[in-house]
């Protein structure tokens, strides 16, 4: 009987890994840079995603610009709290820094959710929309808020998981480029 209860675990091990390894490998899209990665000093994969609005935005268009990368729910308590933070440098660094703001869709209980956060905040950066988790799973944004400086030659200078404050985000891309 021992043999096989671990047989039949072993199997479904198995089967899950091969299923899990094909349908996270076909979620990757094509745009994807298989030499970049998410560590400091790599190039950050590039992407593309649609805004709050419906506009496209790829993280390419934005090379010789500094990016804020973050990626956020409604529902996150750290979220909440960086956010007054974020527009501040927004309106303060907007001249030199672009923030692009990943809204992880998928955590999401209605779009109604996303838009009174945005409004609650007076957010103006933009807010772009992950709604199957693909860009926030090749950045490895599985905790909320997680944020990623990347600098204007499209290399990320800092990862940073949990809320930052404003003094840390001027501190961090000052000492870029």
């Amino acid at each position: 009987m021992k043999k096989w209860i671990i047989t039949v675990i072993v199997v479904g091990l198995l089967g899950w890994a091969v299923y899990d390894f094909v349908i996270k490998s076909d979620d990757i899209p094509e745009e994807t840079n298989p030499e970049a990665g998410i560590d400091k000093g790599d190039t950050a994969p590039d992407f593309t995603l649609d805004t709050l609005d419906g506009e496209t935005v790829k993280l390419s268009d934005y090379r010789g610009q500094k990016v804020l990368l973050n990626f956020w729910a409604s529902w996150c308590g750290p979220c909440r709290a960086e956010m007054p933070d974020m527009q501040k440098f927004y309106e303060k660094y907007s001249d030199d820094v672009e923030i692009l703001a990943v809204n992880v869709r998928e955590t999401e209980r209605n779009d109604q959710n996303v838009i009174d956060f945005i409004e609650e905040y007076n957010a103006t950066f933009p807010v772009l929309v992950d709604d199957s988790s693909v860009v926030s799973n090749i950045f490895m944004a599985h905790q909320l808020p997680t944020s990623y400086l990347i600098d204007s030659t499209g290399k990320i200078h800092t990862k940073a998981v949990g809320a930052m404050n404003y003094e840390t985000m001027v501190r961090e891309f000052d000492a870029m480029d």
